[in-house]
C-alpha cells in the first residue's frame, strides 16, 4: 500500500497506460465510431446524409441529428482531431503495454533450462512415469532416441544413479503477441499516411475531354499531376433489356504532352498511373450536348463494299453506287414505339438510341425511318445497301471514381505481418521437458515432466507418444 502511495505522476500514467482495460475501452470507440463513418457518407453533400438519417430516424429527426453528427465531426470524420487522437492513444496504449511486460516475457525466452529434482518435475501438470527393465546405462539410448522421435533435442545431465535429460523449444514464440502489436502499428499507420496523403474523389469525363483535376465529395479541386482522357465510352446491355451488363471506358494517361498509357476499364478492373487509380463507377448523358454530337455509320453498298462516316446532325451524306442519300433529321437517346406507332423517349439515358434519317433519291424524297443502334434489322433499306448505326460519340460521360492511398501497402505489409504474428502466438508454443533416467530395485525409473504455455492438450500427446515409445522398446528387447 505504501508503495502505491509513493508513486510519482508519471508511473501513475505509465500504468494507466500500460492496462488492457484501456486498449479495449480505445478499440470499441475506434469500431463504434468507425461504424458511423461507414454509414454517412465521408465529405458528401448534406442532402445524402439526410436523406440516410430519415431512414435511420425519421424525417422529423434527421435534420437534427445531421446538424449533431457535423458538430462532431463525423461528416469528414477521419480527417477529425478526435479520431487521430484515438488512434495516436491506441498506438501509444499498445506500444506501453509491450514495453511494460516484454522484460519477463524475454528473460522466459532467453532463460536456459537445467536439471530439476525429482518432486519439482512430478509437480507439472504434464507428468508421466514408467519403470523400464535393466540399467539407467542399458536404457540411456532407448531413452535419447524417443527424445529425439518426439522432434526435440536434448542437453544430458549426469547423476549419481543415473542420467538427465532435458530440452525446450518454441521459446521464441512468446514474441509472437509483439509482432502482432507490432502489426497493428504498421497498419494504423498507413491508415494515417493514406488519410493525410491520399484523397477519394471523382471525375465526371465526356468522351472526347481531357481533365488534369478530380473532386472530392465536397467539391475541393485535387490536381492529378497528369492528364486523363476518355477517348470512348460503352454499355453493353443484356438482350434487349435495360439492364446494363458491362460499360466500359476507354482512357489514355497524358503526361508532358505525350500518351504513357491506355487501357480500357471495367468494374473491379481499374487504371492506376502514379498511385492515382481510376475506377469504372457509373455513366451519364450530357443533355446539352445532344445536338452536337458525332454520328458513326458504317454504309455496306449492295456488292459489301463498306465506308465509315462521321456526321452530325442536319448532315447529308451519299449512299455508294445508288442515287440515293440520307440526312440526318432527329435523334433520341432511348426510343419507344408503341403499338399504334407513336414514338417518344423514355429515359434520358442513352438505352435505346435511335436516329431518324430521311432518304430522297434525285432529289426527291424516297423514304424515312428511325436506325436503331440495338435493332441491326432496322438497318437495312429495301434497295439492298445498309445503314448501320453504330454510335453517337460525345453526348456521354464516364463516371469514375478516383482514389489514391499512398498508405495502402503499408497496410498490406502490416496486414501480412499480423498474419504471422497470430499464427506464431496462437499455434505455436514454448514446450519444455524434463526426463529424469535413475536406478531403481535394479530396474530404471523413467520420469517425465513437461509443461507448455498454449496447445497443451497437443504436447500431453507427444509426451505420451514418448511414452509409447519407450514401451515398446521395452517389449522389444525382451
Amino acid at each position: 500500500m505504501e508503495q502505491i502511495k509513493n508513486k510519482t505522476f508519471i508511473d501513475k500514467t505509465w500504468d494507466f497506460l500500460a492496462t488492457v482495460r484501456l486498449a479495449i475501452i480505445i478499440f470499441a470507440l475506434i469500431s463504434l465510431t468507425s461504424m458511423i463513418g461507414t454509414i454517412l457518407e465521408q465529405q458528401a453533400e448534406p442532402a445524402k446524409n439526410i436523406q440516410v438519417l430519415t431512414k435511420i430516424f425519421g424525417e422529423s429527426l434527421a435534420p437534427g441529428m445531421y446538424s449533431i453528427f457535423e458538430k462532431l465531426g463525423f461528416m469528414d470524420m477521419y480527417h477529425s482531431w478526435w479520431f487521430m487522437a484515438l488512434l495516436i492513444l491506441f498506438s501509444i496504449n499498445i506500444v506501453i503495454c509491450s514495453l511494460d511486460r516484454l522484460p519477463r516475457i524475454w528473460k522466459l525466452v532467453k532463460e536456459p533450462i537445467g536439471p530439476l529434482t525429482e518432486e519439482k518435475i512430478k509437480k507439472f501438470i504434464i507428468n508421466r512415469e514408467i519403470v523400464l527393465k535393466g540399467k539407467p546405462d542399458k536404457v540411456k539410448n532407448a531413452v535419447t532416441s524417443a527424445i529425439k522421435s518426439t522432434g526435440f533435442n536434448y542437453t544430458e545431465s549426469k547423476e549419481d544413479n543415473g542420467y538427465q535429460f532435458f530440452t525446450q523449444k518454441g521459446n521464441y514464440s512468446r514474441l509472437g503477441v509483439y509482432i502482432t502489436h507490432f502489426s497493428i502499428l504498421i497498419i494504423l499507420a498507413g491508415a494515417v499516411i493514406g488519410v493525410f496523403f491520399g484523397f477519394k474523389g471523382h471525375l465526371n469525363l465526356p468522351e472526347g475531354s481531357v481533365s488534369d483535376v478530380a473532386y472530392t465529395n465536397s467539391g475541393k479541386t485535387v490536381p492529378l499531376g497528369f492528364d486523363i482522357k476518355c477517348n470512348n465510352f460503352d454499355v453493353e446491355f443484356y438482350g434487349r433489356s435495360d439492364m446494363p451488363k458491362e460499360y466500359r471506358s476507354w482512357l489514355t494517361v497524358i503526361k508532358n504532352g505525350r500518351e504513357v498509357l491506355k487501357k480500357s476499364i471495367v468494374v473491379n478492373d481499374p487504371l492506376t498511373y502514379e498511385g492515382i487509380t481510376f475506377y469504372q463507377a457509373n455513366y451519364g448523358l450530357m443533355s446539352e450536348m445532344l445536338e452536337n454530337g458525332i454520328f458513326i455509320f458504317r454504309v455496306v453498298s449492295g456488292d459489301g463494299k463498306t465506308s465509315d462516316l462521321n456526321l452530325r446532325l442536319g448532315d447529308t451524306f451519299e449512299i455508294p453506287e445508288t442515287n440515293i442519300s440520307g440526312k440526318i433529321i432527329d435523334f433520341s437517346p432511348a426510343l419507344k414505339i408503341t403499338d399504334n406507332g407513336q414514338v417518344f423517349t423514355y429515359t434520358n439515358q442513352m438505352n435505346n438510341p435511335a436516329v431518324y434519317i430521311d432518304f430522297s433519291e434525285s432529289g426527291k424524297h424516297k423514304y424515312s425511318g428511325w436506325l436503331l443502334k440495338r435493332y441491326p434489322e432496322t438497318w437495312q433499306l429495301p434497295e439492298g445497301p445498309r445503314v448501320e448505326f453504330i454510335d453517337y460519340w460525345g453526348v456521354e460521360f464516364t463516371g469514375l471514381q478516383v482514389r489514391k492511398d499512398p498508405g495502402v501497402w503499408v497496410v498490406y505489409l502490416g496486414c501480412c505481418t499480423i498474419t504471422i504474428g497470430l499464427f506464431i502466438a496462437l499455434f505455436i508454443s514454448h514446450r519444455k521437458i524434463w526426463v529424469r533416467v535413475v536406478e531403481e530395485k535394479n530396474n530404471t525409473k523413467v520420469t517425465i515432466g513437461a509443461t507448455a504455455n498454449k496447445n497443451r492438450a497437443a504436447f500431453e500427446k507427444k509426451i505420451d507418444k514418448l511414452i509409447s515409445l519407450l514401451s515398446k522398446k521395452q517389449e522389444g528387447g525382451k
